[in-house]
């Protein structure tokens, strides 16, 4: 018997190597991801400018960091955004949506869900612009209790249906996350983040879905180095532990001639 609903992912017409340049923006998912790519020291970055979780503010910063990456994965969190009141004059106009509401108090912003059409209209420029990047999205599996269970299932739907007719790659970590893992066990105490296992579930179907099998072969020795990193001994200023150290850095060193990318 399968006691899962299993998510059918179809291949990637295109896969990561190690000179791939990653980006990772939007929400906090697109940490848990990049996290995991650093323990294989692929070459990533992620929300440099700090977690964002609209489709709006993670637009806001595209422009700025594009130019710098081969592959560029968005995770739109939520469909609800925060507009500056000052800044609109009390009308909804998409340019004055904040990144960050810095504790002003709520009186001072609109609060407005977006259309699908709103966010094709910012994305689709973006994408044609950077045509030469391979572009990723993929839709946040936290759920945002405070803005109601029903609104929370309306705005992931809104960035679903965008996304649809962007017509890029998606990766399904929102329905992984809902199907294969309905279970409270692969939650964290919150109910609502992915527990641990459950981002390593869900980076294994990443990573078979996007990275090809001769990187996935030079990614165990680089793990390997990752994993011994971070050893602590038990007894430190032992001899065992020294030459564990040393063979450790030697290692590193030589991996280094390949990857120079690697601290």
């Amino acid at each position: 018997m399968i006691f899962t609903t299993p998510v059918d992912i179809a291949p990637s017409a295109w896969k990561i190597r190690y000179a791939d340049r990653l980006l990772l923006l939007g929400s906090c998912f697109s940490d848990n991801i990049a996290k995991k790519a650093r323990e294989y020291y692929l070459q990533v970055e992620a929300n440099p400018c700090g977690t964002l979780y609209n489709p709006i503010s993670i637009a806001h910063h595209v422009e700025a960091l594009a130019d710098k990456a081969d592959v560029v994965m968005v995770t739109f969190g939520s469909a609800w955004v925060y507009i500056d009141k000052a800044l609109a004059a009390g009308e909804i106009r998409l340019e004055a949506v904040v990144d960050n509401c810095e504790k002003r108090p709520a009186s001072d912003f609109i609060r407005y869900r977006l259309s699908v059409e709103d966010i094709v209209a910012a994305w689709q420029p973006l994408l044609q612009r950077y045509r030469d990047k391979r572009w990723l999205f993929t839709v946040s599996p936290i759920r945002h209790k405070k803005d109601g269970l029903h609104e929370n299932q309306l705005s992931k739907a809104i960035l679903l249906q965008a996304i649809e007719q962007l017509g890029v790659d998606y990766f399904p970590s929102y329905e992984i996350m809902l199907d294969e893992l309905r279970d409270y066990r692969y939650y964290a105490p919150d109910m609502l983040h992915p527990s641990e296992v459950a981002v390593d579930y869900i980076w294994e179907r990443w990573e078979e879905t996007y990275i090809d099998e001769a990187t996935q072969a030079e990614m165990r020795p680089l793990h390997q180095l990752w994993l011994d990193r971070q050893h602590r001994p038990l007894k430190p200023d032992t001899a065992e532990a020294t030459r564990f150290a040393e063979g450790v850095e030697q290692r590193a060193k030589e991996l280094r001639k390949h990857y120079p990318w690697i601290q």
